[in-house]
C-alpha cells in the first residue's frame, strides 16, 4: 500500500517481546476476596507463545496497513535487531529506532482466561533510555502528530513537553502506565493533548488519581476517547456542534462483529487508536474514524498476537461495509489516497 502524502506520523512507546499464556479457566474462580490482602496464587497455563509486541511497533504497524507514514522513535535491545528489520518490511520507518547492545528488549507477560481477563507483568529493559531520545532532533514541520504511547515515565513527560514546545499535535495515551503515574503526572501529560485516549478501566484509575469525572477532564482535552470492549467505544468531542458550539458531544462506537473463535485481546487497543487516527489523518469524519478503528480492533482481536495478519485495503473496505454498511464508501477512499 502506498503510503498518503503529509500524514508522518511519529509514534513512541514501548518496544517489547510478549509472553502471551492461555488459562483455561477463569481467575475469579480461584480468587478469594477476604484474602485479596494476602495474595499468593498461581496458574497453570496451557499455552504460551513468544511474539513481537511493544506498544509503538503495534501502534505503527497497523497505521502502515492503513496508508499513514508511521516512524518509530523508540528504544530496543540486542535482541531486537530481527524485529527491526521486520517493521521495515511491514512499512515502517525505523530510523529512529535505537538499539543498545547492553540491555535486552522489554518483555510483557500475561495471561489470559477463558473470560479473556488478562494478568501481567512488565520488565523495561532497554525502554528505560528512552528518556535519552528528544523530538527536538526533528524537524517538527515534518510531522503531522505525535503519539505518545506507554513507556519509560520520564520519556513521555519529557516528549510531551517537547510536543507542546515544538506545536506538534499530539495523542497523550498513558494506558498501561497509569499505575505508576501520579495524578498530577496525568494532568500534565495530558496538557495540551490533541486527544487523550485509554479504557474504561484506566478512566477509572485516572478519575481516583486525579480526582477528575470524565466531563471535568474534558474540559481540559478538546478530545477524550474512553474505548470500552464488547461494547465498542466513546468519543467526547469538547466543541460540540456547530449550533452548539459551547457543548460537548459524545459519539457513541459500536464494536466490529468478530468473525473467529480463537481470540486474543492483546494488542487490541493499540489497533484500535491506528486505526482512527489513519482515518483522522485522511480527513474523515470522527464517526467514521471510530468505525476505522472498530474493524482494525477486530482483526486485532482475531490475531493471535498484538499485530494482526496483514490485510488490503479492499478487505478493510468489505469488513467495514459488512459492519456499517457501504454509505461510508467515498470516505474511506481516502485511506488509500
Amino acid at each position: 500500500m502506498k503510503p498518503a502524502h503529509g500524514r508522518r506520523v511519529v509514534v513512541t512507546g514501548s518496544v517489547a517481546f510478549d509472553y502471551l499464556m492461555t488459562f483455561g479457566d477463569r481467575f475469579v474462580d480461584v480468587l478469594v476476596p477476604d484474602r485479596m490482602h494476602r495474595l499468593s496464587v498461581s496458574f497453570r497455563v496451557e499455552a504460551m507463545r513468544r511474539v513481537r509486541g511493544g506498544c509503538a511497533p503495534n501502534i505503527a504497524y497497523s497505521l502502515a496497513r492503513l496508508g499513514a507514514q508511521p516512524v518509530i522513535m523508540a528504544t530496543a535491545g540486542s535482541d531486537a535487531r530481527e524485529y527491526r528489520e521486520w517493521l521495515g518490511e511491514a512499512g515502517v520507518d525505523v530510523s529512529l529506532l535505537k538499539l543498545h547492545d547492553d540491555l535486552f528488549t522489554a518483555s510483557f507477560f500475561v495471561t489470559t482466561d477463558r473470560d479473556q481477563n488478562q494478568l501481567g507483568t512488565f520488565y523495561s529493559g532497554a525502554m528505560d533510555r528512552a528518556r535519552e531520545l528528544s523530538f527536538r532532533d526533528l524537524d517538527a514541520r515534518s510531522v503531522d502528530m505525535a503519539v505518545i504511547a506507554p513507556n519509560d515515565p520520564h520519556a513521555m513527560a519529557r516528549y510531551t513537553q517537547e510536543c507542546r514546545a515544538l506545536s506538534i499535535p499530539f495523542v497523550y495515551d498513558p494506558s498501561q502506565q497509569v499505575a505508576q503515574l501520579s495524578g498530577d503526572e496525568l494532568l500534565a501529560g495530558a496538557e495540551g493533548a490533541a486527544i487523550f485516549i485509554g479504557n474504561e478501566y484506566e478512566f477509572g484509575v485516572i478519575e481516583k488519581k486525579t480526582g477528575l469525572t470524565e466531563t471535568e477532564l474534558l474540559a481540559r482535552v478538546p478530545v477524550l476517547i474512553i474505548t470500552r470492549g464488547g461494547d465498542g467505544s466513546t468519543i467526547a468531542l469538547r466543541g460540540g456542534t456547530p449550533e452548539n458550539p459551547d457543548g460537548a458531544r459524545t459519539i457513541r462506537v459500536p464494536p466490529a462483529t468478530v468473525a473467529a473463535t480463537e481470540l486474543d485481546p492483546t494488542g487490541v487497543g493499540d489497533a484500535y487508536r491506528a486505526g482512527l487516527l489513519a482515518a483522522r489523518l485522511a480527513g474523515l469524519p470522527w464517526e467514521v474514524a471510530g468505525r476505522v478503528g472498530s474493524i482494525a480492533a477486530v482483526y486485532a482481536l482475531e490475531t493471535i498476537g498484538p499485530q494482526p495478519q496483514p490485510y488490503s485495503m479492499a478487505d478493510f473496505r468489505a469488513r467495514y461495509e459488512a459492519n456499517f454498511g457501504p454509505g461510508d464508501g467515498v470516505a474511506l477512499g481516502r485511506l488509500e489516497a
